[in-house]
């Protein structure tokens, strides 16, 4: 038995609601969808995919503007700037914004500008960041580590929720193995298990899982019908230009469709999609620099 005080579900109907916005909740009966690029690289970038997604009820965007890279040579982020780009887009479209936190030093900077507070998998068990993630304002979403148990997942969870932030949402990304076809390997029985031995939210990120966006659209349907309450997906407006993660990243318009594919199976599983999205789509006119 995890022995996980806050985070293990009382009863089988102990289920948290955690609000991203005032018309965005998780672990209800309506699915969020979170989408955008890993990576956000202009203000051109994130309104064209703020737009097209107005197509689509998703409900949040999600944009990298700290990156954890295996290479110290690689893009690293745009930091500050990245979150004035977010602030900018979630003030314009009117849609809350998700992007990864890495450090204390980060937290209020990145507070001020996002709605939810993203722990990536490489500091699942980075603990100080997790104690100070529990006295953030701000609703948090943990991922789970590459090479994580469920009870390390759960009880990573329980060091945010014991230091005062009930505001905790799950998310399977995938776990390592000897396979190297898929990047990673997504872990449905523990979405399943997740739901029973915790109230908490549970989102599946498949981009990560799979690493191929030709994969991801098949694993999004399966996340659905077994019990996870959203997912994130990045997608791009091109793809095969993204400064990092270009091979799992869908074009715009397959986003737009596979949130459409998700509907029927949403249904069958006792869950929805809103047909509405909070995206605006008469942003005011913006005039970039030259």
């Amino acid at each position: 038995m995890i022995n996980a005080k806050l985070a293990a579900q009382s009863h089988p109907d102990h289920q948290t609601i955690v609000k991203l916005s005032e018309t965005v909740a998780f672990g209800g009966e309506e699915l969020v969808i979170i989408g955008g690029p890993c990576t956000v690289e202009s203000l051109e970038q994130m309104e064209t995919v703020a737009q097209k997604l107005a197509a689509a009820p998703v409900k949040a965007l999600r944009g990298g503007v700290y990156k954890p890279r295996t290479s110290p040579y690689a893009f690293q982020g745009m930091a500050e700037a990245g979150l004035e780009v977010l602030a900018r887009v979630r003030s314009l479209y009117n849609i809350p914004v998700v992007t990864e936190v890495m450090s204390i030093s980060q937290i209020e900077t990145v507070a001020a500008h996002a709605d939810m507070l993203q722990v990536g998998s490489r500091n699942m068990q980075n603990f100080d960041l997790l104690k100070a993630l529990g006295q953030a304002n701000k609703p948090i979403l943990l991922k789970r580590g590459l090479a994580a148990t469920i009870e390390e997942f759960v009880m990573a969870a329980e060091y945010i929720l014991s230091h005062g932030n009930p505001n905790v949402v799950l998310c399977e990304r995938g776990i390592r193995s000897f396979d190297n076809y898929t990047r990673n390997v997504l872990d449905l029985g523990a979405v399943a298990a997740l739901k029973q031995i915790t109230h908490l939210p549970v989102l599946v990120d498949p981009s990560h899982a799979v690493g191929k966006r030709e994969l991801v659209a098949p694993v999004a349907k399966a996340a659905v019908a077994c019990g996870a309450d959203g997912l994130i997906i990045e997608c791009h407006p091109e793809p095969e230009k993204s400064v990092s993660d270009a091979r799992q990243a869908l074009s715009l318009e397959d986003m737009v469709n596979l949130v459409e594919t998700l509907k029927p199976v949403a249904a069958a599983v006792g869950r929805k999609i809103s047909d509405t999205t909070g995206v605006g789509v008469e942003p005011a006119p913006i005039c970039y620099a030259a």
